[in-house]
């Protein structure tokens, strides 16, 4: 338990339900800061740029490494990369607010290093099988993109050990009030 302020990384495999879970707590505590990813990736359907990402084209990528500007960054499964602006996490936690990090496991090794004092948070579905239907559910990704990121996930759910706490995502409402204990809110 922590006692409300400072830096929260919530990771887990692909379709864990890690961003439905950070918007529904950010909804019910909007004093909460979400850090805003950059990507290299296409938006999805009804994604706003700035809002769920920040997209870039890769040379606006290779600048952002270039000056620094990334807490963490890496390659997701094998396609496009993804990475934490520096400057919007420094500048929230500077003024106290309690600032979420959702990031995939390789940014999480990465904050361990560069914001050690991040409470590192592993969100982990109910079972396997609840994470296949969950990502074949989204119906946003084809069917070797999907395979790509179940073998991703076998490789993310190993890693769960590495994390200060794993909270098992079975419901939003279990996992936000578990998050509410864990995070002194």
């Amino acid at each position: 338990m922590t006692d409300g302020a400072g830096a929260f990384v919530i990771s887990g495999p692909t379709a864990v339900g890690k961003g439905t879970v950070v918007t529904a707590l950010k909804a019910k505590y909007p004093n909460i800061r979400v850090s805003v990813s950059v990507t290299t990736r296409p938006p999805r359907p009804g994604e706003v740029d700035g809002v769920h990402y920040w997209f870039v084209d890769d040379a606006e990528f290779d600048e952002l490494i270039a000056r620094d500007g990334l807490l963490e960054w890496a390659t997701v499964h094998g396609t496009h990369r993804y990475g934490t602006p520096r400057r919007g996490v420094m500048d929230s936690l500077a003024a106290g607010h309690p600032t979420i990090l959702e990031i995939d496991l390789q940014g999480a090794r990465q904050v361990r290093r560069s914001l050690p004092e991040a409470y590192q948070i592993f969100l982990a579905p109910p079972s396997w099988d609840e994470l296949v239907r969950r990502l074949r559910g989204r119906g946003t990704e084809s069917e070797a993109q999907m395979n790509t990121r179940l073998r991703t996930a076998r490789e993310e759910l190993a890693a769960a050990a590495e994390f200060d706490i794993v909270v098992r995502n079975i419901t939003v409402e279990q996992t936000i009030s578990e998050l509410v204990d864990l995070l002194g809110l």
